[in-house]
């Protein structure tokens, strides 16, 4: 057994990581876990017999072909490779019980993966609406295993987000104009948890026990 779990964070290739990539190390090592970045040429196999736990990490728009909707708004596309090695290592992952954690992108492709669609883009599709591409709000929690119920203040970066919830996941978090922030699936799975806030960003209490949270699963399969 290892002292720590490995944790493997996917990106575009090295010359395609995350924005402040090591924020996200940095919140990992504080969670008492090892990282390392991975991208489209990892085989998949291999991952996921390597790592503990898995972070799809913040990045660009997903396109709405994926989830059988035209383009109606300006959008700047995530790289096809990555996407697809993205929805690929979600699917293996979720078939062998591997924690998973999506972040912002994260949480919107694993919405799109699991049957779910997005608001393209938030202001032009939702109408009234606060500023989620740039700034803070305050979300609302409500009873879910991994933090608790309240009131919380997040950063937000982002114009698109989930729309249609797929399915199996259950929502458990809304920004004062009903925006979905943040889902769990509780069916057949270890752990797996969506955020739409960048919690890598910010030192609080809900975004430490975000990474807490699972790196505690991770050990679980450590």
């Amino acid at each position: 057994m290892n002292d720590k779990p490995l944790i493997a964070i996917t990106t575009g290739g090295e010359e395609h990581l995350p924005n402040m990539p090591e924020l996200y190390l940095q919140a990992v090592e504080r969670a008492d876990a090892s990282v390392v970045f991975i991208g489209p040429d990892t085989r998949i196999i291999d991952a996921v017999a390597r790592y503990d736990g898995f972070i799809i990490p913040g990045g660009r728009d997903i396109d709405p072909l994926l989830y059988n909707e035209e383009r109606v708004a300006d959008m700047d596309l995530e790289d096809e490779r990555r996407v697809e090695f993205d929805l690929a290592l979600f699917h293996s992952a979720l078939k062998h019980g591997t924690p998973v954690l999506g972040i912002c992108y994260g949480m919107q492709l694993i919405n799109v993966a699991m049957g779910g669609t997005l608001y393209q883009d938030i202001r032009l599709q939702k109408g009234e609406s606060i500023n989620h591409r740039e700034g803070g709000h305050h979300i609302q929690v409500v009873d879910n295993p991994y933090f608790a119920a309240g009131r919380y203040e997040v950063n937000s970066s982002h114009h698109q987000a989930v729309k249609n919830i797929a399915r199996d996941l259950d929502p458990i978090a809304f920004a004062p104009d009903g925006v979905t922030e943040a889902f769990y699936y509780s069916l057949k799975h270890t752990f797996l948890l969506g955020v739409q806030w960048h919690p890598e960003r910010m030192n609080n209490k809900i975004s430490g026990t975000v990474f807490k949270s699972f790196i505690e699963a991770c050990c679980e399969r450590n």
